[in-house]
């Protein structure tokens, strides 16, 4: 059997796809049990419980779309690096990945916080440098090619790095839930359960600009109608 990269690589892809928007919509409906002050505070811990170990999926399949689309690029002629480029390219993904996933199993320890701290400013720098790169590139000066036909790409990886900074948003705020968890076990707290419930609808409305996008990026992949 003849073995196809590009066709791997797509598969991956689609499934890293599922991944991540499965995975926020199932953090979306575990919310509403979060901030659900009718039940008993142990429930709720464990919908909170359910959220992260649902969230690391979705983060998992965010971070491997990079790699696996540029790598694509490059068969595609839109992303002009490979080789020992792409080759390190990966290598960086997967290091990113494993520490993401090393801050989710050590999340309730002062190392995994630090781990988290740094995840979170892998992507302070992505996120500019990928923004820079698709503008430049749709204004003509690459590094992605973006000739007629080959404009979706740079399109993509914008959206891409928008997804990032509402991705980072809901980060905080899922940080933020933890928090303010540790002073509702001390008992009831009316003050930080409306604090959660304004947390939840400014979320909510986050979550429904996050889809759009997601669907955006997906459709560009699929169609490339520019």
């Amino acid at each position: 059997m003849e073995f196809n990269e590009l066709a791997v690589l797509r598969w991956v892809h689609i499934v890293c796809m599922v991944y991540w928007l499965g995975g926020e919509w199932g953090i979306f409906n575990l919310s509403r049990h979060i901030v659900n002050r009718s039940l008993p505070m142990e429930e709720r811990r464990r919908h909170m419980e359910t959220a992260y170990r649902i969230d690391i999926l979705a983060r998992s399949g965010i971070i491997l779309l990079l790699p696996l689309g540029l790598h694509m690029g490059h068969f595609w002629g839109t992303q002009p690096l490979g080789g020992a480029w792409l080759a390190g390219m990966w290598v960086l993904a997967l290091s990113w990945l494993g520490l993401c996933l090393t801050a989710f199993f050590r999340r309730e320890t002062d190392v995994g916080i630090k781990l988290t701290i740094i995840d979170e400013r892998v992507r302070f720098v992505l996120i500019p440098v990928l923004l820079v790169c698709a503008i430049s590139s749709l204004l003509g000066h690459g590094p992605f090619a973006a000739e007629s036909g080959q404009r979706w790409y740079s399109i993509k990886v914008m959206l891409y790095s928008g997804t990032l900074v509402i991705g980072l948003y809901l980060r905080f705020v899922m940080r933020e839930w933890t928090m303010m968890f540790r002073e509702l076990a001390k008992g009831p707290n009316p003050v930080v359960e409306a604090t959660l419930e304004r947390s939840l609808r400014r979320s909510r409305i986050t979550a429904y600009c996050y889809w759009v996008i997601i669907l955006s990026v997906a459709f560009m992949g699929a169609v490339k109608p520019l």
